[in-house]
């Protein structure tokens, strides 16, 4: 789910630009963590509402014993997030500042509401653990395709590329319910999605460039930025809770 597709051409060369010393690079990309790190905090605290208040956790989950399941409305919120996304991409080819924040809120509302399934299948102490670890390798990672010299275009589309492939594999094993291959395709997602943190990073250094001080423009790139770093978050969350995480 990540890679959002921002409708903007070709990233410059890595080498193109000093970017070390640039103040408004770096208030742009503030602008951007700051943007994700609140989704991150609407996320948590929907899915802390979805997963422990009662009357709202019935709409949405069939917890039985130790079986959970998506009601029918959890499942349309569960999957909810995939079709803006899709629509968006396919439909909004002129997206403004206004209409790309609309869509990144209601992808974040979404998700957020839908991962209240984590906190019924896994304990909080191992939420939050797993969380912060994941801050960590985040933070590293993002720093990495920040700093580096190195142009990861080439990564990066190797890197979407096994995503498609973890995509089908997950929908796969829906039906297989193969413990071994979801052990497998959690370890692959894991390093597709460290990977892509470093690679949507540099991406928006080299898009901050380009756009070459359109405000507008600007505004539009810092939604998606935020909503492709919170995606590769997210999924490196899951994926790394799913690997290690305590089950109640």
């Amino acid at each position: 789910m990540s890679d959002f597709n921002r409708g903007y051409a070709r990233p410059t060369p890595v080498g193109a630009a000093d970017m070390s010393v640039d103040a408004g690079l770096r208030s742009f990309m503030l602008g951007v963590y700051n943007k994700m790190a609140l989704g991150l905090v609407v996320s948590a605290a929907l899915a802390y509402l979805t997963s422990q208040y009662p009357p709202v956790r019935d709409l949405m989950f069939n917890v039985v014993g130790n079986r959970i399941a998506y009601t029918p409305i959890g499942m349309v919120v569960a999957f909810a997030p995939l079709a803006v996304i899709l629509f968006s991409a396919f439909v909004m080819k002129n997206a403004t500042p206004r209409s790309s924040g609309i869509v990144y809120w209601l992808i974040v509302s979404l998700m957020g509401a839908g991962l209240g399934v984590l906190g019924l299948v896994y304990t909080g102490t191992s939420i939050a653990t797993t969380f912060l670890i994941t801050a960590s390798a985040f933070g590293v990672l993002s720093l990495l395709g920040y700093t580096t010299k190195r142009d990861l275009t080439g990564m990066g589309s190797f890197l979407i590329m096994g995503l498609w492939g973890v995509i089908i594999a997950s929908v796969v094993n829906i039906f297989l319910q193969s413990s071994m291959m979801a052990f497998i395709v959690s370890l692959v997602g894991v390093a597709i999605f460290a990977g892509l943190t470093a690679y949507d990073t540099q991406k928006l250094k080299m898009q901050y460039y380009q756009l070459g001080g359109d405000q507008a423009a600007l505004g539009v790139a810092t939604n998606y930025g935020a909503l492709n770093l919170y995606l590769d978050f997210v999924n490196l969350f899951v994926l790394l809770l799913r690997l290690t995480g305590a089950r109640r």
